[in-house]
């Protein structure tokens, strides 16, 4: 077994990881946890249980394909005692800064002995472009892998503290954050504003991704709902979510939208983009968590950028 072992954000890029013939295991993380429910103990009975749950009411994830997917994956993680050196592949995005926060957690806990390294992608170029790492040529992946930042316990001790407040049930600990920069993530504050801007707005009671979905909506001249997918992917910021993602927000939204062939928006849908009204009381659900918040029992305040708690 070596020394080395490489732990990644998803299945596309282990492939990928395979093909540059680095030294060392590679085991996926295969988790959203910037979706739903998330406990601060990570791999415990309480978490993977927490866990399941969501994805199963959510995304109609089968028990046997939680076990097969994401437990197996989990357990090959713990059984790679050996390793001193880990070296962790994420993006700059919501989606992946989240599962890297929880992975850093369980280092923390259960690697305390390994030297911790991070590649992350993001700003590649002078261009304001931020890159998935599928994005980067081979020659710009192992440059980065060249360049990776060995996590100092400062590091490792921060990521697992903003983990502690993502998990909490108060969101406004997380603004209060102001000390990135004495840390070597950078694209972690981006990517917590992000986090915060999913709290519904007390503009309309949407949040910013709902915000975006109509307005792309009333903006372009989509044909279908495939068309409306593929555009709010292109413009979806520093979220990094997926199709069923967003999928599963369209849904939430449909009694905003008279037709997805063509896209186009009711009256109603038109008036709560211009904030004339509120949805809030239409599509809050006291059953939907991000992180360890529930996310009807606060409001963003776009006025000036803070959560207040209902």
């Amino acid at each position: 077994m070596s020394s080395l072992l490489h732990i990644t954000n998803g299945d596309s890029f282990t492939q990928r990881l395979d093909s540059l013939k680095l030294k060392g295991d590679v085991i996926t993380w295969r988790e959203m946890l910037c979706e739903g429910k998330t406990l601060t103990n990570v791999g415990s009975e309480s978490f993977w249980k927490a866990r399941f749950e969501f994805l199963n009411k959510n995304y109609k994830v089968s028990k046997s394909s939680f076990i097969e997917k994401t437990l197996k994956e989990y357990r090959s993680l713990c059984n790679h005692k050996q390793q001193d050196q880990i070296v962790l592949w994420f993006e700059y995005d919501l989606f992946c800064q989240v599962n890297m926060l929880a992975v850093i957690s369980w280092l923390k806990s259960n690697r305390k002995y390994a030297e911790i390294s991070l590649v992350c992608s993001g700003k590649e170029d002078s261009t304001d472009k931020l890159y998935a790492l599928n994005e980067l040529n081979d020659e710009q992946l192992l440059k980065l892998y060249e360049n990776k930042v060995v996590l100092r316990q400062d590091d490792i001790e921060y990521a697992d503290y903003v983990w502690q407040l993502y998990c909490s049930d108060n969101p406004m600990r997380l603004e209060n954050l102001t000390d990135y920069k004495n840390y070597q993530f950078d694209y972690l504050s981006d990517a917590i504003t992000a986090h915060l801007h999913r709290f519904p707005s007390i503009r309309n009671g949407l949040n910013a991704m709902e915000n975006n979905i109509l307005q792309l909506s009333a903006d372009q001249k989509l044909k279908n709902k495939k068309e409306l997918l593929g555009t709010i992917l292109k413009n979806q910021g520093s979220l990094g979510f997926g199709d069923s993602q967003y999928e599963r927000a369209i849904s939430r939204l449909k009694p905003l939208f008279s037709s997805f062939n063509p896209v186009k928006l009711t009256q109603k849908g038109k008036e709560i983009l211009d904030a004339q009204t509120s949805y809030y009381s239409c599509i809050q659900d006291n059953d939907v968590y991000l992180g360890g918040a529930l996310k009807y029992n606060f409001l963003y305040n776009t006025n000036t950028d803070r959560i207040l708690k209902l």
